[in-house]
């Protein structure tokens, strides 16, 4: 099993120096990745409802750092961390600006790059962006995944899709993971799991939260159903990645049916829990350190490596 924690893009601890601080000891601990959000910009008024928590409100106060901004520089800044964009909205930007900054962070940290890509919930947000028809996203994002491939398999590409067209470029350097950065699809809908299955080198759904809750007989229904899409498509599910998201949204609220969520309760529960999740072929997975305070957030940090990471032993 592997480890992966949540980087504040917001906050009291979103400073450089803090985010030097949690990368460098998450990485010291043996923790395998951080996941960087996006949101680029906050309109006043947000009548979209947020899919991951009980009221539809989204958890964040309008300030946010770039995404793949704030990659680059922890890129810098560490040597092992996967930097996972969990999940980059795939509309919001220029697909091949995106492909090329994806491919030139990858180059610049040695090949540590995973793209992990949505469609988005926030359609005052596209509005703001001048993103494409946010009643198009899904269709979007396949076509920008398109893009993604075409531009990091090297060689002049052309282009001639519905939402973009270019005629006969080149995108190099080329990334250093071949035939580019693994893609993780997030999202647990049908379209989210077709996305997956055929474009997708792993799955990356949020769960254990009161909106969401994913437990694991939810999940293995998820996860067959993945297999029979991803074989259909011809492509081999063995080597597609399963990792799964929790984070703390509502952390007061019980599971819908009264008993304990996935990954809550006790240092053994937990333990408990993660040995269920890797029977169901969960190889990662990604736990939230983030706290008001950045004694609170190392405190976490250093509880789950030596008291739940360690101990579990998968």
């Amino acid at each position: 099993m592997h480890y992966g924690f949540y980087l504040p893009t917001r906050g009291p601890t979103s400073g450089p120096d803090d985010l030097v601080t949690l990368a460098a000891r998450g990485e010291e601990l043996g923790f395998h990745s951080v996941m960087i959000a996006d949101h680029i910009i906050f309109p006043t008024r947000i009548e979209s409802k947020y899919p991951y928590t009980v009221t539809g409100a989204f958890p964040g106060e309008g300030d946010a750092l770039e995404q793949l901004t704030l990659m680059a520089f922890i890129a810098a800044k560490t040597e092992k961390l996967r930097l996972v964009s969990s999940v980059m909205i795939l509309p919001h930007r220029n697909p091949v600006v995106t492909a090329k900054v994806l491919a030139t962070i990858d180059v610049l940290s040695k090949g540590r790059v995973t793209v992990g890509v949505g469609v988005g919930w926030m359609a005052e947000e596209f509005a703001a962006l001048g993103a494409p028809d946010f009643a198009k996203r899904g269709a979007v994002s396949d076509e920008y995944l398109e893009i993604f491939a075409k531009l990091w398999a090297g060689g002049p590409v052309s282009h001639q899709g519905e939402f973009y067209r270019f005629d006969e470029v080149r995108c190099e350097p080329l990334p250093v993971q071949r035939p580019g950065p693994p893609i993780w699809v997030g999202g647990h809908s049908r379209p989210a799991l077709r996305r997956a299955a055929r474009y997708g080198d792993g799955w990356h759904p949020v769960g254990a939260n009161a909106a969401v809750p994913l437990p694991p007989d939810e999940l293995a229904v998820k996860i067959s159903e993945l297999k029979q899409l991803t074989v259909a498509e011809g492509r081999d599910f063995d080597a597609m990645t399963l990792s799964f998201k929790a984070p703390l949204y509502d952390a007061a609220i019980a599971a819908p049916d009264g008993t304990r969520r996935p990954f809550s309760g006790t240092n053994d529960q937990v333990i408990e829990d993660i040995h269920t999740y890797a029977a169901l072929g969960i190889e990662e997975l990604i736990f939230d350190i983030r706290a008001p305070s950045m004694a609170e957030s190392l405190e976490r940090m250093e509880h789950f490596a030596t008291n739940i990471m360690a101990p579990a032993g998968v």
